[in-house]
């Protein structure tokens, strides 16, 4: 289809309409991965929830990005982070090379240039991601804060990614070796403030609020998965027989109401990501979700092509 020999962005714009939900979709054009996202502010009066689903080409590779942004303190950050992230990353000079590298440079640099933009703000903002990025056979999670990933292979449930909290063991570690505290104020909080222990901005918390995200490597080798996921300090590559069928990544919203196990569950049956996004939501928002609630669905068309194939 000539997919590789052009150069090409897709992405999706963000609008919000009052209150009412948003939603879409696409297909990667080498028919590899389709995804989804739902939207919602919830029961909230302002949306602080951004993200991001862009494919794009790099040096002949086809590549996805996804990302849910929730921000607090006001929209500004998580708006710039949808903004500016993914660019800061394919142009980053190892992208293709060193793709975890090149990822932890991104988030810092994209933090470090939003806090200069915040010199004549009066009010701290943050925001937390969840990211996953596919180049060729890869697909690397990266996230900082709350924001989760989970994938379902198998037809089992899998966290990719870790919730950054002030009360784990290292994290608390790591904010008292800098000369913070935390502290229990209806939840545990980085100095009596902050319930996440690492995002993008965050300036007056900047010192013990680190953006340096948790990136766990997912090889897609022969449809096949392995998985390090690097919060555990797994030196070798873990060789799984089971497929990777499907990515969700989500805000708090969805995750406060509903359990990764129960996620996968109801998004297996429906093959449409989108609207397997929009039945996310829906079922948080019935449980009495009252937060903003962002939801992406990323489906490996190729696995579950080859799982077919097997069944037959």
């Amino acid at each position: 289809m000539g997919y590789l020999n052009s150069v090409f962005s897709q992405s999706t714009s963000q609008v919000h309409v009052d209150s009412a939900p948003v939603s879409g979709g696409g297909l990667s054009q080498n028919g590899k991965f389709s995804y989804g996202y739902a939207s919602s502010p919830g029961k909230r009066s302002s949306m602080e929830d951004f993200y991001e689903t862009r494919i794009d080409g790099v040096e002949g590779e086809v590549v996805g990005l996804f990302g849910v942004f929730d921000g607090h303190g006001g929209a500004r950050a998580a708006e710039y982070v949808k903004q500016n992230l993914f660019s800061n990353l394919i142009r980053h000079p190892k992208f293709i090379s060193d793709t975890k590298s090149a990822i932890s440079d991104a988030y810092n640099h994209t933090d470090s240039e939003f806090l200069k933009s915040e010199n004549n703000q009066n009010r701290d903002a943050g925001s937390t991601a969840s990211t996953a990025i596919l180049v060729g056979d890869r697909l690397l999670v990266a996230n900082v804060g709350d924001s989760r990933a989970v994938i379902c292979r198998g037809g089992e449930a899998f966290a990719v990614s870790r919730d950054h909290k002030p009360d784990q063991t290292d994290e608390r570690q790591r904010i008292e070796d800098a000369g913070g505290f935390v502290m229990w104020a209806g939840t545990w909080r980085v100095g009596g403030v902050l319930a996440v222990s690492r995002a993008f901005g965050d300036r007056l918390l900047k010192q013990y609020v680190v953006a340096d995200p948790d990136i766990q490597g997912i090889y897609i080798l022969s449809f096949r998965l392995a998985y390090t996921p690097s919060y555990l300090n797994v030196s070798q590559e873990e060789k799984v027989d089971d497929t990777l069928e499907f990515l969700i990544l989500a805000s708090d919203g969805l995750w406060d109401m509903v359990t990764n196990e129960e996620a996968v569950s109801m998004t297996k049956p429906i093959p449409d990501p989108e609207d397997a996004a929009k039945r996310l939501l829906q079922e948080a928002n019935q449980r009495g979700n009252g937060d903003n609630i962002t939801i992406v669905v990323v489906r490996f068309l190729a696995a579950e092509e080859e799982s077919s194939h097997a069944a037959q």
